[in-house]
């Protein structure tokens, strides 16, 4: 690894490491996020424009360029890509989000940065991956969740396949899946001492949060959307609201947590059809919507209380970092005024240090660069020049 940068958070399992993060849609500094969040030092390359155009008088508030640092970099001007090559020189990583060949174009491609550095990390998110069909397509969560296999299982068995907030492919089989892919060939330059390049695939992505649900409809265990355990299909396995308008979530699948839910609610189970009878499930979920109608969501928070029957309040994003586990686990951090999920997971041995907050465009050019080992007097050159900013 690189020696430790001045700049540089002081602990967590990735101190030492450095990335070059080029600035692309939310995906990509999700993915600079979880790296800086575990010591990593992360510098985000950010376009000129961006630079010129932001109000430095007002905080930065993205919490994914938290703990980050951003220089201003010009890479359709010949010096600009010079800079990015010897910054890439000095690091373990670079990532980009680019379409398939947009880096090639700027001369900043796998083919020459690793010529350059061969033990350089070169990751590559994409939405259909650096190869296929579609590869060159334009895209978003829903078309990449669509050809996956993934969206037609998602959703209640009386609706069209419904598609979730842009999680599960752009963050969770996009941004996570890359920095999977980058420690693991981290991992392997240790005993290879050689980098590689990592095409990391949001579609790819998505289909591998379903294996399990791959197999469980080969086996047979799995039927069609909505008619399931795990999908809305159960009536033990569903949200319901509350006498105040709000919701509270229900998992009782084995018998004990069932049976526990059952007493919650004042129920007599020897009134009610078996709950793995799926002929009985309407009147199930008709007999628990109303009884659960009868009170506020705080009544049943109070009554669930200390009983494993695998009740929880919904909580709105206000809610959560309020909320008694929550703030006894510091899970979530308040950084510059704005609540956000603090680092995960945590380390007994190299704890991450506290995230720092956002940087704007460009904020930390002249000393980042000059961290970097870039002269100060070829940073003040390229300033005038307006190469960098």
């Amino acid at each position: 690894m690189n020696p430790k940068s001045s700049l540089e958070p002081s602990s967590g399992p990735l101190a030492g490491v450095r990335v070059v993060e080029l600035v692309g849609l939310g995906p990509g500094p999700f993915c600079g996020m979880l790296l800086a969040d575990l010591g990593a030092q992360v510098l985000r390359i950010d376009r000129v424009e961006a630079a010129k155009a932001v109000d430095q008088s007002r905080p930065a508030t993205n919490a994914m360029h938290r703990s980050k640092q951003s220089i201003g970099l010009d890479l359709k001007n010949r010096q600009g890509v010079e800079v990015f090559l010897e910054l890439c020189d000095r690091s373990d990583v670079a990532f980009e989000v680019f379409r398939p060949g947009v880096a090639e174009r700027l001369g900043i491609g796998p083919e020459i940065v690793c010529a350059r550095n061969p033990r350089l990390v070169y990751g590559r998110l994409t939405g259909f991956g650096q190869s296929g069909d579609l590869a060159s397509r334009a895209g978003h969560d829903i078309d990449y969740l669509a050809i996956s296999g993934a969206l037609e299982q998602l959703g209640r068995a009386d609706s069209p396949p419904t598609p979730p907030i842009s999680m599960l492919a752009d963050f969770a089989g996009g941004g996570m899946l890359l920095a999977y892919g980058i420690l693991a060939a981290l991992f392997a330059r240790e005993s290879t001492g050689a980098g590689q390049v990592v095409d990391a695939a949001m579609v790819d992505g998505s289909a591998m949060m379903f294996t399990p649900f791959y197999a469980a409809q080969a086996s047979g265990f799995w039927g069609p959307r909505g008619t399931n355990l795990l999908d809305s299909g159960a009536p033990f396995y569903d949200t319901y609201e509350t006498a105040d308008g709000k919701w509270i979530a229900v998992g009782a699948l084995e018998p004990q947590f069932y049976a526990a839910f059952l007493i919650g609610l004042e129920l007599d189970s020897t009134s009610l059809p078996d709950q793995n009878d799926k002929s009985g499930w309407p009147i199930l979920r008709e007999r628990f919507s109303s009884a659960i109608k009868l009170r506020t969501r705080a009544e049943w928070e109070e009554r669930f209380s200390g009983v494993d029957a695998c009740v929880a309040p919904v909580l709105t994003p206000e809610e959560a970092p309020l909320y008694p586990h929550n703030k006894e686990r510091n899970t979530f951090l308040n950084i510059g005024g704005v609540p956000q999920p603090a680092p995960a997971p945590r380390f007994s041995a190299t704890p991450a240090a506290s995230p720092r907050p956002p940087m704007h465009p460009g904020e930390n050019t002249e000393a980042v660069l000059n961290d970097w080992g870039i002269p100060s007097e070829k940073v003040a050159a390229l300033i005038e020049r307006g190469i960098i900013i």
